[in-house]
């Protein structure tokens, strides 16, 4: 019995999982009753895969998605609001404490007597601040001070890693001040697109008349605020351009920053920043600042307070009383998303309380809810899928040997954080009461505004985690070459009080996470990062051409995909499909390590490399509106599930034996035609 084995069953055994003997048929096998067996695995593998479950479980009217996030989110979500019940109960939880904060901010979002009753007064300290703006100085003064409070209006700015020099912090400014996120949707002429634009129209009116304003002055504002939105929206780059790491790494000094937009004082701003001895500074869109600075006296001081008003409101709806929230909700998630009822307000409130609290929710979750030697088990399998990953690289036909060497360098500096953090963050400074919701979740916004540009001018901090062990996701940092994969990752629905066979975690967690994170590394984007975490050029010329090439027929084939009438983004979306062909790949060949691929022993019915493909796309089980998708399709790097299941096999041998796929089946690829990258 190899090492994997007696590590699962130790995991398992050890938190009440039982071992499931190999020719055992008599458990509900999800990889069996989730498949629709009407449909040809060559001609679409996902619907094969996942459509019986799609049929027996139509998507929430309070949701845009359901599957397997869905169902794992459920599960994370349920154990949150037994953390947050039990602490909104405490009566001798110390002010202060963990459990006090997460018990009152829990209890002032569920307190709607309250919320109703204060309507927008929570904001009208800094709507007043608004109003006082009286000179462009001042109105560039306000634009900063409302990025502190988790708005972002003109403009976004963060401090983060030095992309060239990742050992540094360096303060970023990127394009923003978009209410509908994306630029394309100020432009494109789609029928679709075209109605979101007369739709948010209605909902800015809307909004504003709830703040107060009349019907003619809501009307008039909305339009004004529309325009001023497109004129920002024109100089905001594509998607697909906002990827490349090098053409959005502008530095410069302050004074040069200046120079460029003399209508900003970037000095006199950067103290309300809360950066006030910074020289210099990235601009990650010149053109954008460019033409801010000119929009800046396009529109008047009146016609610019506003926009910030509207803003600030945008940011804060959903915290404030039913009629803003309703409409809120409306707007972003029926309209944009096509979700047509408002999830419970315990749901909503749990996931505010996670997103702003979570560091302090998963102290709690890892000590009550992970089951013991998770960590392990993740560690375990990352480190097997790292090693396959450097057999791959060896055996590349297409590289020279110089930069096989570094590649296998930058490979083995990967560090994975798995589980959760070793140290949590301190939110001791953070002040949380019964009294406002709307305050709490503002006080929130300003706590991690200012625990982000405390960093600026710090030794980098590369223990830190960018998400909590509740998450259900994971991430690779191409400034710190690691990959990040909490403990909520080893949730496999269908296998409760089971241990899940190799194949199963090999493919959900081995290539869909790992491998899938671990190729991020090495990507179109990924692969401009050296060892150490910099932008840098450590390719030969002629493997970096061969690379380009590989990369062009990922983008082509993904291009080819069509979805509720839209074509995919294959440039924009080339980052990730590279990563879920890699992982799926190295998935795979270290999943031909285990015992039960050697053995070629069935379970349900399935050979080992049937139950791998089809627990891959198990892992991408996800259904989503329509309107969510083409939502996705404008504003995400991601493909949509669907083809993150059939792009990636299309170009896999193994997958075509595994399910004797044809010439003539949809998938099918000439074997000359395949992609292989890593």
């Amino acid at each position: 019995m190899n090492l994997l084995k007696v590590s699962l069953l130790t995991l398992f055994v050890a938190t009440g999982f039982s071992s499931c003997n190999k020719k055992e048929t008599t458990f509900s096998d999800p990889l069996i009753t989730n498949r629709d067996t009407t449909i040809n695995p060559g001609n679409d593998f996902f619907s094969y895969a996942n459509n019986g479950w799609f049929k027996k479980h139509p998507i929430n009217k309070s949701e845009s998605s359901n599957g397997i996030w869905r169902t794992i989110q459920d599960t994370i979500d349920s154990q949150i609001k037994q953390i947050c019940e039990k602490s909104s109960k405490d009566e001798d939880a110390a002010k202060g404490s963990n459990k006090q904060k997460i018990g009152d901010f829990y209890a002032s979002g569920l307190d709607t007597i309250a919320i109703n009753k204060a309507g927008i007064t929570p904001l009208d300290g800094e709507l007043r601040k608004i109003q006082a703006i009286n000179d462009i100085p001042s109105l560039n003064k306000s634009i900063a001070h409302l990025q502190t409070l988790g708005a972002a209006p003109a403009f976004a700015f963060y401090v983060f890693q030095d992309s060239k020099i990742s050992s540094q912090y360096a303060m970023y400014f990127y394009q923003g001040g978009l209410g509908l996120g994306d630029r394309d949707y100020y432009f494109d002429n789609e029928e679709r697109n075209v109605n979101i634009r007369k739709e948010y129209l209605k909902h800015i009116e809307a909004m504003m008349k709830l703040t107060g304003e009349n019907q003619e002055t809501a009307a008039k504002n909305a339009s004004m605020i529309m325009k001023l939105e497109t004129d920002l929206a024109s100089s905001s780059r594509k998607l697909e351009d906002l990827r490349d790491p090098v053409k959005n790494y502008n530095k410069m000094t302050v004074a040069q920053f200046n120079k460029m937009t003399p209508n900003v004082d970037w000095k006199a701003i950067l103290p309300i920043l809360g950066v006030p001895k910074g020289d210099s500074l990235i601009v990650a869109q010149p053109e954008f600042f460019k033409n801010l600075n000119t929009l800046l006296k396009k529109y008047s001081i009146e016609e610019w307070k506003i926009y910030l008003k509207w803003t600030l409101v945008n940011t804060y709806s959903s915290s404030l009383s039913k009629d803003f929230e309703k409409q809120d909700f409306y707007f972003f998630s029926t309209v944009m998303n096509g979700i047509k009822e408002q999830k419970p307000r315990w749901k909503r409130t749990v996931k505010q309380t996670d997103a702003l609290l979570g560091d302090l929710i998963g102290q709690v979750y890892v000590a009550e809810y992970l089951p013991k030697g998770s960590k392990e088990k993740l560690l375990e399998i990352g480190n097997n899928i790292r090693d396959v990953y450097a057999s791959h690289i060896k055996k590349l036909d297409w590289m020279s040997e110089a930069t096989k060497k570094k590649a296998l360098q930058k490979l083995s500096k990967i560090v994975m954080k798995v589980g959760y953090p070793d140290k949590w963050k301190d939110m001791s400074a953070l002040s949380i009461d019964r009294k406002s919701y709307c305050l709490n979740v503002m006080n929130a916004n300003i706590w991690h505004y200012n625990d982000m540009v405390r960093k600026f001018g710090q030794k980098v901090d590369k223990t830190e985690w960018s998400i909590q062990p509740q998450t259900y996701n994971a991430y690779y940092s191409p400034n710190n070459n690691e990959i990040v994969v909490p403990a909520c990752n080893i949730i496999v629905p269908g296998f409760e009080g089971r241990m899940p066979d190799d194949a199963v975690l090999y493919g959900i967690i081995g290539g869909s996470t790992f491998g899938h994170e671990i190729t991020h590394g090495f990507d179109d984007q990924g692969s401009k990062y050296d060892e150490n975490g910099n932008l840098k050029d450590w390719w030969t010329a002629e493997d970096l051409k061969k690379f380009k090439e590989k990369t062009k027929a990922v983008v082509a084939q993904y291009n080819g995909y069509e979805i509720v009438g839209k074509h995919v983004n294959g440039e924009a979306t080339q980052g990730e499909n590279i990563a879920d062909l890699g992982g799926v790949v190295v998935g795979l060949e270290a999943f031909k390590k285990t015992e039960q691929y050697k053995s070629q022993e069935k379970i349900s019915g399935l050979t080992p490399e049937q139950r791998y493909f089809l627990s891959y796309a198990y892992a991408w089980m996800i259904n989503r509106t329509d309107e969510s998708t083409l939502r996705m399709l404008m504003t995400d790097v991601h493909s949509p599930s669907k083809f993150r299941v059939n792009g990636p096999l299309s170009n896999i041998p193994e997958f075509y034996k595994a399910f004797n796929i044809k010439e003539g089946d949809k998938m099918f690829v000439p074997k000359d035609k395949q992609v292989v990258i890593w």
